[in-house]
């Protein structure tokens, strides 16, 4: 028996990871259900939104391995998100350059999203009586049992203090409200009070079909009858009461800190999923106009729904400036109008053939060990994140090979700049050649490309910048050159493609 699917959105047909894993689950005879509201299958399935599935245990062994085979890799959840009894596993889609996520279930765990707080040990009975449903293409629970589920959960999964869930508590009211008009016509009243009989006891039953079929009721009699459900509900707590709102409030703190870190402060820490085998390091590296920033942008976003990931900015241009280098880039446009031409090595404006003269030179050294100092900062950093478990997206990373390219040392341009002072810098510069990124990826693009989009640039310079960039090796990192002369969405799936096959 299924459900008929009322102004359902249009879903993809063709055959992504998550039909390759229901294939090969029904191929091997995993016992397996998606124990959400059926209404919801046909999109899940689509790889609209995380597909939920319960697995026997017994099964779990062979499962992985199906998850494996099909492209899936175990990403180890946030320490306070971790459940032994839930494992999430994303798989990469070249073909549309989707993130798929499996949620595998192997208890059946109760609560509200950031903090599970009961477990059903009915896992066995639900999958005995789920049945796969041809129209959808899914293994879906028995609709007696979905009704029963939806009653118990939306008892439980209800919050006031979880963001997650106060957050969505209108939409999950509309939803659940339509889950349930759906399931009336086909559930009746005895059978959802005898399926309920046989799990909790009969005043129990009595209050789920009541939750069920009425609508209407008053606020109070609502608070009351959810008050009594959830205290007959108490023997299936995972821990006792004191120490489940402990973990709920730890819960909710640790995910607001991780909204507002994304959001402003980037510290290294790790609040969603972390990388498997550790946290690597991906720097996207060009010259100037090569795109770099745009494809940092769209990393962040890509992962970043899913991840934990960290952008890292090692430029000193266009880029978010630090708080170290934010009081300097405000004067520096004061002193760039004051300047009208630029010394030999400098890379914009009108560039002369003199040397720097004192005034140039001071004002330059100091600049260049105010941006060593924050290269330094931002190294350390990047160590620390990868010790975490994150993904790092770097735009550009510090390099010695060529001093004259892109985020090389400095201080080589002024000659009267303190020795003292250079081999500080140096130092620094050799730090990021001892911990060169997991990746490095090249965007190549031609001079007239780069004479387009950074007019003030010196044309000689860009010339040579276009050409050195092919010899940097990133003391022997793994390196992978696109054309970043496509278009951008092909450039866009090159890169995807790259850092997938990293992680």
């Amino acid at each position: 028996m299924s459900l008929a699917i009322a102004e359902m959105p249009a879903v993809d047909e063709y055959d992504n990871p998550f039909h390759q894993l229901v294939e090969s689950f029904e191929a091997e005879r995993i016992s397996y259900c998606y124990f959400r509201s059926s209404l919801r299958a046909p999109v899940a399935l689509a790889g609209h939104s995380d597909l939920d599935l319960l697995i026997a245990r017994t099964d779990r062994a062979r499962a992985v391995a199906l998850l494996r085979q099909c492209g899936f890799r175990h990403w180890p959840d946030a320490a306070f998100r971790q459940n032994p009894a839930i494992e999430s596993y994303l798989a990469y889609d070249r073909e549309t350059g989707a993130i798929f996520h499996v949620h595998a279930h192997f208890r059946l765990l109760l609560g509200p999203p950031l903090c599970k707080t009961h477990r059903l040990p009915i896992e066995e009975a639900l999958l005995r009586r789920s049945c796969f449903q041809s129209d959808i293409g899914l293994r879906t629970l028995d609709l007696v049992d979905e009704a029963l589920l939806l009653s118990v959960r939306e008892c439980l999964e209800r919050s006031w203090t979880d963001p997650v869930a106060l957050k969505r508590w209108k939409a999950d009211t509309e939803k659940r409200r339509h889950e349930v008009d759906s399931l009336m016509s086909v559930v009746d009243r005895q059978s959802l009070w005898q399926r309920a009989a046989e799990i909790f006891d009969e005043a129990l039953a009595t209050d789920i079909v009541d939750w069920f079929f009425t609508d209407g009721v008053s606020l109070t009699a609502s608070l009351r009858r959810s008050w009594r459900m959830r205290r007959a509900l108490a023997p299936y707590r995972i821990a006792n009461l004191l120490e489940l709102r402990v973990r709920a409030t730890a819960a909710a703190l640790t995910f607001l800190f991780g909204h507002l870190n994304r959001r402003f402060f980037a510290l290294p820490r790790a609040t969603r999923r972390r990388a498997p085998g550790g946290g690597v390091v991906i720097a996207l590296v060009g010259v100037d106009g090569s795109g770099k920033s745009t494809q940092c942008a769209q990393l962040n976003t890509w992962l970043g729904a899913e991840i934990d990931v960290m952008s890292c900015y090692f430029g000193t241009g266009d880029g978010r400036p630090s708080l170290l280098l934010a009081p300097f880039k405000m004067v520096a446009p004061l002193i760039g109008r004051a300047i009208k031409t630029k010394p030999k090595g400098a890379s914009h404006g009108i560039i002369s053939d003199r040397p720097p003269g004192p005034v140039y030179s001071l004002l330059f050294s100091i600049w260049a060990a105010a941006v060593a100092l924050d290269k330094r900062r931002k190294l350390a950093l990047v160590r620390r994140a990868v010790a975490r478990g994150l993904v790092v997206v770097t735009d550009r990373y510090p390099q010695n090979e060529n001093v004259a390219f892109n985020d090389g040392p400095l201080l080589h341009r002024t000659p009267s700049a303190p020795e003292w002072l250079k081999r500080f810098e140096a130092r620094i510069y050799e730090m990021a050649e001892r911990s060169p990124p997991d990746l490095v990826i090249k965007l190549h693009v031609d001079q007239d490309i780069v004479a387009r989009r950074e007019p003030d640039m010196d044309k000689a310079l860009i010339l040579s910048r276009v050409s050195w960039l092919k010899d940097l090796n990133f003391s022997g990192a793994k390196i992978v050159s696109i054309d970043a002369r496509a278009p951008l969405a092909d450039v866009t799936k090159s890169v995807r493609d790259a850092v997938w096959a990293l992680l």
